[in-house]
């Protein structure tokens, strides 16, 4: 019997901006149905993996393939295959919130017959279906976020790939957005990709996790097993630290805060 291509296929896939290669020679495999975490300091390359991944920029060198789809050649394919919750805020704050995944249903050409039925689907699975008359921009950050991945689940996708989906929220948002998550996850089988900088969450939430620094992939493995490697009691912050040196503490404090601040900007411009 033929086995099903894995969601995720990465072959020495690299990127350069200029000179700099952001993603070097990159080889990884995502299994369906597992949650998966990219994890590193900023510029590790999280993002822009995310990206070629994604089809938002294309393959310079190597190949990625979806569900068994090349980016390069079936880039529409893929696309609606998959559903994404981007780092900023992306939402229209001057639509409600049933206008804003309303957009989204249309914009991955939901059946019409079917639209009303997903887009409620979509807002009752993220706890939104009391607040879909309005404003979005009158909602928390958290609720927010929340909307964002009822537009990402519109178009029941077979992957759900979030950037850094819970910065700059609150403990209580950050647990509401992932039981979400998780709730998604457990009644369609979805595969979850995402980069986070929390590590306790990475922990608790994934499957396997690779950890990537300057552009290169240092180590793959489940949360368990790579704690296992750096000895009794380790967490997975001392493993991030094992393989991305000091330079974790001065790349997360600068940049990730700087990731914050923006986000928490757009979220008081949103209300």
């Amino acid at each position: 019997m033929i086995s099903s291509p894995p969601a995720v296929e990465c072959r020495d896939l690299t990127h350069r901006y200029g000179a700099n290669t952001v993603v070097d020679s990159l080889t990884l495999t995502i299994d369906r149905g597992e949650i998966f975490g990219l994890l590193g300091p900023n510029g590790a390359g999280k993002s822009t993996t995310i990206r070629l991944i994604n089809t938002l920029i294309p393959v310079q060198h190597g190949s990625v393939r979806v569900l068994g789809l090349d980016v390069t050649t079936q880039a529409t394919d893929v696309r609606y295959n998959l559903g994404y919750v981007p780092q900023q805020l992306s939402i229209e704050a001057g639509l409600t919130a049933r206008q804003n995944v309303t957009w989204f249903a249309r914009l991955f050409d939901v059946p019409r017959r079917e639209r009303t039925q997903r887009v409620d689907e979509a807002l009752e699975a993220m706890h939104l279906i009391d607040v879909a008359e309005q404003m979005a921009g009158t909602f928390s950050g958290g609720m927010i976020r929340r909307l964002e991945l009822a537009q990402a689940l519109v178009n029941r996708p077979a992957i759900l790939v979030l950037d850094e989906p819970t910065v700059g929220l609150d403990p209580i948002a950050r647990d509401s957005v992932w039981e979400r998550v998780a709730e998604m996850r457990h009644s369609y089988g979805m595969t979850v990709l995402l980069t986070t900088h929390y590590m306790a969450e990475a922990d608790e939430l994934c499957d396997r996790v690779a950890l990537l620094h300057k552009g290169v992939l240092r180590a793959v493995g489940s949360p368990t097993d790579l704690k296992n490697e750096i000895g009794p009691a380790a967490t997975l912050e001392d493993v991030f630290r094992h393989y991305a040196g000091e330079s974790l503490d001065d790349d997360k404090t600068e940049a990730g805060m700087r990731s914050v601040r923006t986000t928490r900007r757009s979220a008081q411009r949103m209300g």
